[in-house]
């Protein structure tokens, strides 16, 4: 997208609860996120995204063992369920956001425990919702995918690249305005 950025890992802590979808949940958790580095960095515009697997009403975070995640990818086997991420645009100085979320089916091939044990032993699942990577042999468990393919992935660029579009059509200055310290 021509942007010029800068990774900063935010500290705000992720919330899960079942009293809010999972879309409300993702968009609250990307706005901490990005509040909590813009606090850092107010001149900046700062990206914070969030990304929940859901089916039905159950949501499916991050794994905290790899036997958690193996009984994650038992339940989501063979079923569609939804990669709800969202994006929090922020930019404290000019008291400026955007936030919103984009939604992706997503439908598992069935799955039997060696086929499960083999996508484990390949990707590393616990710093990822749903306990899986499209991105890292996808093949193995991805039966096919409804919607935008780099949502499930955490970063709906083509979404990201209209509502970049929309902020630099505003009076505000553009995206991609110096970050300081981006250079240090």
């Amino acid at each position: 997208m021509g942007v010029e950025f800068k990774v900063l890992p935010s500290q705000a802590a992720e919330l899960h609860t079942e009293d809010l979808t999972a879309r409300e949940l993702a968009q609250i958790n990307a706005y901490r996120k990005a509040r909590f580095v813009a606090k850092q960095f107010p001149d900046a515009l700062v990206l914070g995204a969030d990304t929940l697997v859901y089916l039905g009403t159950r949501l499916f975070g991050k794994p905290p063992t790899v036997a958690d995640a193996a009984r994650m990818l038992q339940k989501l086997q063979g079923q569609t369920h939804r990669v709800v991420t969202a994006i929090c645009l922020l930019c404290l100085r000019l008291h400026r956001q955007s936030i919103f979320a984009e939604d992706t089916s997503v439908t598992f091939l069935p799955l039997n425990a060696a086929a499960i044990r083999l996508y484990l032993s390949k990707v590393n699942p616990l710093d990822k919702a749903g306990a899986y990577a499209i991105q890292e042999h996808g093949e193995l468990i991805v039966e096919e995918i409804a919607g935008s393919y780099t949502n499930v992935v955490g970063l709906p660029t083509e979404r990201l690249r209209d509502e970049f579009a929309k902020w630099n059509s505003d009076s505000s200055p553009a995206i991609g305005f110096p970050v300081p310290g981006a250079g240090d």
